[in-house]
């Protein structure tokens, strides 16, 4: 996993425990939730998958996000 190297949408490195924002409004799957533009997620975990990221927010745990939707704050 140490080899995988997950980075923003800006191309700028990620890693555990990094604070985040959303750059697009996001539908999340199963739920009426939608994620809004410029929510910061705090505490991020890599996955081991270049592309994505695994998260809580207030109102949803447990969150994948696709790393393409967030830049680091």
């Amino acid at each position: 996993m140490s080899d995988v190297i997950v980075k923003d949408s800006n191309g700028t490195p990620l890693q555990d425990g990094d604070s985040v924002t959303l750059i697009k409004d996001l539908k999340v799957k199963g739920t009426s939730e939608t994620l809004k533009r410029g929510t910061l997620v705090k505490g991020i975990r890599l996955t081991g998958k270049s592309d994505e990221v695994e998260c809580n927010t207030k109102r949803v745990k447990g969150l994948v996000l696709k790393t393409q939707f967030l830049k680091k704050a």
